[in-house]
């Protein structure tokens, strides 16, 4: 805590005088790029591996990244803070991107390879949807991956499918408004990789590849 209180005091003497003028245009209103599903994990800040600015995204963080799914037959799973942030992103903001991205040694999915009978009831109940992602493949895995960096992965595209089962966010893809990436974040290297939809893999996202993903939104 002494560390957050200090960085405030750094902040407002070294920093802040050069953010007043963006943060007094943000007071009146925010037009965030995208919506960015990531893990609660205290080492994976999305604003220092993306370069971005405040304003640049709408954020929504928990514990593996995960995402319910909407169900018309249990619309109880159609609510909670997740849901709310995917509406808001949507309807008040128009998003038009979605990111969910997930991170080498996640807490999360190693809890789910090991077993979830030990942990407490909300983390048991919460962990259920990453669950599928431990018994489907969507791709060959990387072997030089560890196994819960590999079901990290599986997970990132699971979570995907879990948003288009959201009617808004469906409506959207099919009307060409709205487009989902998969992002995986390497915390060892601080790499960033996106999933290539024609390679059916995670590729590093380096310069030829940005270029590529950048052509195909043009599109």
């Amino acid at each position: 805590m002494k560390k957050l209180i200090k960085g405030i005091l750094d902040f407002q003497a070294h920093q802040q005088q050069q953010y007043v003028e963006k943060y007094a245009k943000l007071a009146l209103g925010q037009k965030p790029d995208a919506l960015l599903v990531a893990c609660s994990d205290s080492r994976v800040v999305p604003n220092i591996f993306a370069s971005t600015d405040p304003g640049d995204m709408f954020v929504v963080r928990n514990v593996g990244n995960l995402i319910p799914p909407c169900s018309n037959h249990e619309p109880h799973k159609c609510t909670g803070s997740e849901s709310a942030a995917i509406d808001f992103s949507l309807l008040a903001l128009d998003v038009k991107d979605i990111i969910v991205c997930g991170h080498s040694e996640c807490g999360a999915m190693q809890a789910l390879l090991k077993g979830t009978e030990d942990l407490t009831s909300h983390l048991k109940d919460w962990l259920k949807n990453g669950q599928e992602a431990t018994k489907k493949h969507p791709f060959e895995p990387n072997e030089d991956l560890s196994l819960h960096n590999q079901l990290s992965q599986f997970n990132v595209l699971q979570q995907i499918n879990h948003l288009k089962s959201y009617p808004e966010i469906q409506t959207r893809i099919n009307n060409g408004k709205l487009r989902l990436h998969a992002w995986w974040f390497d915390i060892a290297t601080a790499n960033v990789f996106a999933y290539s939809q024609e390679d059916n893999d995670f590729l590093l996202l380096n310069e030829s590849f940005a270029e590529k993903l950048l052509n195909q939104m043009k599109e």
